[in-house]
């Protein structure tokens, strides 16, 4: 797989210069550790070529914040452990007896994890469509009118929605989105907020899509002075179908949307199932019930069946844009898949197995999500260069590999090195990660013909000045790892 990808790269271009004079270790010691900025934060580097020779260093056993470098683990190890080509399955059954065209039963949505259903993502399939087969195996059963109702099964997963380490206030972002058994729309929900004519006023909150039946938005918002711009917060819980806005909306603001979390994906789904069902012609107009709330142990009968794009697909998507739902959903199938639970503890249990079973020595490796969101995951950038170095004898390393931006090219590193040639682009693919005062990259570099494919982490954390800053001179240090 090693002499392969290196084949693929050089036919992009990539011949050997030599590597410029000095290298990594000498702009790590010239350039960083003699900037007070760096100083005065905490660094910690490790860049490793091809053989397993440490190149560059510093404090490279030092666990640090991810922030989103963590997605690299979730995936990665979900590739390897899953299989690129695994896909997520999701049914529709129902119970109870058909007569005459009438089902005496509920219609039941089987959730089976799968993060892209309803998705607007180019990647996922088109929810009419996905409709449209879950109709069509109803139709074919004989069933034209519904007496029971839709009954929406997210028990794939254990009912955990967020991390405990997560902070309170991502919870009702769209970035804090976590995994559902059955998701829906990548477990968002847009709303329109109108500020009144007047400071003081009430802001008016509409629900826009998807629709969460039974949610109760408590609405405390209020109209603020000109010039305040958007200071409205939205939160949200899971054991109550209740969230709040708090906070104002400026007087001159104008119609505002925000997209937001949804902790109740999977009664969403099966809203938009009924009114779809409606559309085809099949008289339904039942309640949406939560599985878990719902005794009935009838027997499930399945009629249809869909399932995600391959999970090589997904990976690509969430390295690329960073999609905090998508990794945390794979980090956890890891755990159902390989365990039966799909919990967050049985999920960190599995990605140690999985990780061992790689031969990766899990020193200086602590995790609390899938997708680096948590102030509380801590590795170590030899950890990283470890893991990297598995990774490449991994059978599905090669769509690992392509699923990390390029500098230059879409996604999260589009405007890194942007002065750049891209030739020397396009030696890197690599991981971003970012929170506040954390800055971080982690992947792979095509060194020179001495160095090959060099494995590399780079975590900044705690630093008092803006990112902004600390850019070009950890723009500076990939550089001379793609320098020849």
């Amino acid at each position: 797989m090693r002499k392969i990808l290196f084949t693929v790269l050089m036919v992009f271009g990539f011949v050997a210069y030599g590597f410029a004079q000095g290298g990594a270790q000498s702009y790590i010691n010239k350039h960083m550790k003699t900037d007070p900025n760096f100083r005065n934060a905490v660094i910690a580097i490790c860049a490793v070529d091809e053989k397993g020779n440490v190149i560059a260093q510093w404090n490279p056993e030092m666990p640090l914040l991810t922030a989103s470098t963590m997605k690299t683990i979730s995936t990665g190890a979900g590739l390897h452990a899953l299989g690129k080509d695994f896909k997520y399955k999701t049914q529709v059954a129902y119970t109870g007896e058909i007569k005459n065209g009438v089902l005496h039963g509920d219609v039941v949505i089987i959730g089976g994890g799968d993060p892209t259903l309803g998705s607007s993502d180019t990647l996922a399939y088109s929810i009419d469509s996905i409709f449209g087969v879950w109709a069509q195996g109803l139709k074919a059963a004989g069933i034209q009118r519904v007496e029971g109702n839709v009954v929406v099964d997210d028990s794939y997963f254990v009912r955990e929605q967020m991390p405990d380490s997560w902070s309170w206030g991502n919870f009702g972002a769209s970035y804090g989105a976590a995994a559902s058994g059955l998701s829906f729309h990548e477990n968002c929900q847009q709303f329109k907020l109108i500020p009144g004519k007047n400071v003081g006023d009430k802001v008016r909150v509409q629900a826009i899509y998807p629709q969460v039946p039974g949610l109760e938005v408590v609405n405390e918002l209020t109209t603020g002075e000109a010039g305040t711009g958007n200071n409205s917060a939205y939160y949200v819980q899971d054991m109550k179908c209740a969230s709040q806005y708090l906070g104002t909306v400026a007087v001159d603001r104008g119609v505002l949307y925000r997209t937001n979390s949804n902790r109740f994906p999977h009664l969403s789904c099966g809203y938009h199932f009924r009114e779809f069902l409606v559309e085809q012609g099949i008289d339904i107009l039942p309640e949406i019930i939560d599985a878990l709330e719902y005794p009935c142990k009838a027997e499930r009968k399945v009629v249809a069946e869909t399932y995600s794009p391959e999970l090589w697909r997904i990976v690509a998507v969430t390295n690329r844009i960073s999609n905090n739902m998508y990794a945390e959903t794979i980090l956890k199938t890891i755990g159902k898949e390989l365990t039966g639970v799909g919990s967050y503890d049985s999920s960190f249990v599995a990605i140690d197995r999985v990780l061992e079973g790689m031969g990766v020595d899990l020193t200086g490796f602590t995790q609390e999500d899938g997708s680096g969101l948590s102030r509380q995951n801590y590795v170590s950038p030899k950890f990283f260069c470890n893991y990297y170095d598995k990774m490449q004898d991994s059978p599905a390393f090669a769509e690992f590999f392509e699923s990390l931006p390029v500098p230059g090219g879409p996604g999260t590193l589009k405007s890194v090195l942007k002065k750049e040639d891209q030739k020397l682009k396009g030696r890197i693919h690599a991981k971003s990660g970012s929170l506040s005062n954390v800055r971080c990259y982690a992947g792979y570099v095509q060194g020179s013909k001495k160095y090959g494919l060099v494995r590399f982490a780079i975590l900044t954390n705690n630093f008092s000045v803006s990112t902004s800053t600390m850019m070009p001179k950890i723009e500076g240090f990939m550089k001379s790892l793609a320098t020849w």
